[in-house]
């Protein structure tokens, strides 16, 4: 059984940055890609930025303020957060594939963490 553990969120100003970290219990997956996706209150969850074949990518909405990165020796795959606003305040997924690969897709993901909260006050 593979689990995700988020950590980080919390209440911040606009402006301001959180670091959000992913820790994975297995070191298998030291080569999977890995994403983060967010879901705001009465919205579909949403790709944010992912891991994927080595590389970086990123949503139009947070490209220049975002940066995702990954530890394997410590099996943890962050994401810096600078410049938030307050569109950023919602629930942030850490999500793993079974591939080196992925897409932007929620169905692109097999393994989940429960998520925590970003809020940004204007």
């Amino acid at each position: 059984q593979v689990q995700l553990v988020e950590s980080g969120g919390g209440l911040v100003q606009a402006g301001e940055s959180l670091r959000l970290s992913c820790t994975i219990s297995r070191r298998t997956f030291s080569r999977n890609a890995m994403g983060w996706f967010r879901q705001a209150p009465g919205k579909e969850r949403e790709f944010v930025a992912r891991w994927s074949g080595g590389q970086p990518y990123y949503a139009d909405s947070v490209k220049g303020r975002f940066t995702i990165s990954r530890d394997n020796t410590k099996n943890t795959v962050s994401l810096q957060m600078n410049s938030l606003k307050s569109e950023d305040t919602a629930v942030y997924y850490c999500a793993a594939a079974r591939l080196p690969y992925s897409g932007s897709e929620s169905s692109d993901y097999e393994y989940w963490g429960q998520g925590t909260q970003v809020t940004v006050s204007s």
